[in-house]
């Protein structure tokens, strides 16, 4: 059995044009693979269409329903070998699509318990092993939307599937469709250690459009990216109770699966090469907004709307434009930090989740419950870390005697060695990158697809950004150097950091100084506001500031 994280890594070690021919055949395969019957005549097509030989097309048919039904099983020359968990035998199989066909898509609609109930049956009668009901649930995901809905719920229900006139075509399950986008929140926050202000954080959230609810969110300083992205899906895809605990926040946040569909903007980092390989491999489609039709992202541009709105009542918002601050001081009264900021978020979403929603007439959380009774729970990814490294940013390098060099910094650790004696036969690596941290990387393995990790060939080099590393690079470059040396850049990195300290030191000495002239009736006590934060109680950092009287705008 090939076990799940290879299988999904390994596919990153192809090129391109291999790539691209394997996600031919899946657009041509998958239909065909869902049908009870293919006939000659569909396989010559499909043949015909793939310019391959009529064999072959029975031979990715097989490897498409042994396999998970994800691109990578459809590589040239490479065969998943199964998922072990999904790989049934064909009797099963027969048993499975049988079922589904006489009792799941007719107009009675039964439930997926009900289903997986009579499938354990009749499995049992013939003498076979009964698929687990993720097993059938994940096939079911496989049928046709459309002909699915027109079986269960009439033609009409499946007519509105179809987008026409400008209208978004409609969603009928939980995680069909997410939509994600991005903002810049109305909110000065500040630094962990001297509680200075920092700037203005990005917010990335993703909203199921069936329910409503909010699946997956991230806080972030550095502006949008298709590692942004993959953060948002990484918290979208797993269990959210460890993320709650390390918050220490009491609060329900079930929404938690793989999306069937991302529904994006045109954004530039919504068209990562990260961002395509990721899904593909993932099996998530990626759709993206017609141009001149906003309202086909409104759902979550109203969602965040409505986020923004309530943090304007948090001490350091910067408001929506510069008429309504007034006079008001954001720098002054800030005092979020950013895990403070992520634990009222969380509080906030999972309030939201359990309000009545204006347009669905019923919680998001009940919605999202209904939707998951019908459909079974959604699959859920249990290698948070593994999961995001498929989204990171591709870096292609070779090998050296001395490990990698990317941006003039040095990769090594002995698990390379065995490559370095046979470099000259491997070609260039296909490497992932974290810009939040680039003291490690992930180099993919030619040979199993797994990941290694490899750090700094030099350990004592502290763990910077990705854009304290270029700022680096650009002062070393005006300072008239024709190449830079990377013990220089780490050095530059240090002073630049002790700059940034001696700043924030002399800050808060200014600040404690006035207020303490304040206090003690200096010409300062007139202003207090500009001088003292005005910073709620911990107790209050940690409940929502407003009731929630807009939700139904959400």
């Amino acid at each position: 059995m090939v076990d799940e994280a290879v299988v999904q890594e390994r596919a990153l070690s192809v090129p391109d044009e291999v790539w691209n021919l394997a996600v031919r055949r899946a657009a041509v395969i998958g239909p065909l693979a869902e049908r009870d019957v293919v006939g000659r005549a569909s396989v010559e097509a499909a043949a015909a269409e793939l310019r391959v030989s009529v064999r072959q097309v029975y031979v990715l048919l097989r490897r498409w329903r042994q396999g998970e039904g994800v691109v990578s099983d459809l590589i040239p020359g490479w065969s998943s070998g199964g998922r072990g968990r999904d790989q049934l035998p064909e009797e099963v199989e027969v048993v499975i699509r049988e079922v589904l066909r006489r009792q799941y898509l007719t107009r009675q609609r039964k439930t997926v318990a009900t289903v997986h109930r009579e499938i354990v049956r009749q499995c049992r009668t013939q003498g076979l092993r009964p698929p687990s009901r993720g097993s059938v649930v994940r096939r079911i995901a496989k049928l046709d939307p459309a002909q699915a809905t027109r079986r269960r719920e009439g033609s009409d229900a499946a007519r509105a599937r179809a987008s026409a006139g400008g209208v978004p075509p409609s969603v009928t399950a939980v995680l069909e469709q997410i939509q994600i986008d991005h903002t810049v929140v109305d909110l000065i926050v500040v630094d962990e250690r001297h509680r200075l202000p920092i700037g203005r954080p990005y917010l990335t959230a993703g909203i199921d459009v069936f329910s409503r609810a909010v699946p997956g969110l991230v806080v972030t300083l550095e502006a949008p990216s298709a590692t942004t992205v993959g953060l948002c899906l990484a918290h979208m895809v797993t269990d959210k109770r460890p993320w709650l605990e390390h918050l220490g926040v009491e609060a329900s946040w079930p929404m938690s699966g793989k999306p069937v569909e991302l529904y994006l903007d045109n954004a530039a980092e919504f068209r990562s090469e990260a961002l395509r390989r990721g899904c593909e491999q993932h099996g998530i489609a990626l759709r993206y907004r017609p141009p001149g039709r906003p309202h086909y992202g409104g759902i979550v541009e109203r969602v965040i709307g409505t986020m923004m709105r309530l943090i304007h009542e948090l001490p350091g918002t910067t408001f929506s434009n510069p008429g309504q601050r007034s006079g008001y001081d954001a720098d002054a009264t800030a005092c979020l930090t950013m895990t403070e900021l992520q634990r009222w978020l969380a509080l906030a979403v999972a309030a939201y989740h359990g309000q009545v929603h204006g347009t669905l007439r019923q919680p998001p959380a009940a919605r999202w419950v209904d939707g998951i009774a019908t459909t079974g729970a959604p699959a859920v990814v249990t290698h948070e870390a593994a999961f995001l490294v498929d989204f990171l940013p591709v870096i292609r390098r070779t090998l050296t005697r001395t490990g990698f060099v990317i941006d003039h910094v040095h990769y090594f650790c002995d698990a390379l060695k065995p490559w370095i004696a046979r470099r000259d036969r491997l070609g260039r690596f296909v490497i992932r990158r974290d810009p939040r941290d680039i003291s490690r990387v992930w180099v993919l393995d030619p040979d199993d697809g797994t990941y290694l990790e490899v750090p700094y060939r030099t350990m004592s080099h502290p763990a910077v950004s990705v854009w304290e590393h270029r700022a680096a690079v650009e002062r070393l470059r005006t300072l008239g150097r024709d190449q830079v040396d990377e013990d220089a850049l780490f050095r530059t990195v240090e002073q630049m950091r002790s700059i940034t300290e001696s700043a924030a030191a002399t800050t808060r000495k200014a600040r404690r100084d006035t207020a303490r002239r304040a206090a003690s009736g200096g010409t300062s006590a007139q202003r207090p506001s500009s001088t003292t934060p005005e910073c709620p109680p911990d107790d209050a950092v940690a409940t929502p500031a407003a009731p929630f009287d807009v939700i139904e705008q959400w």
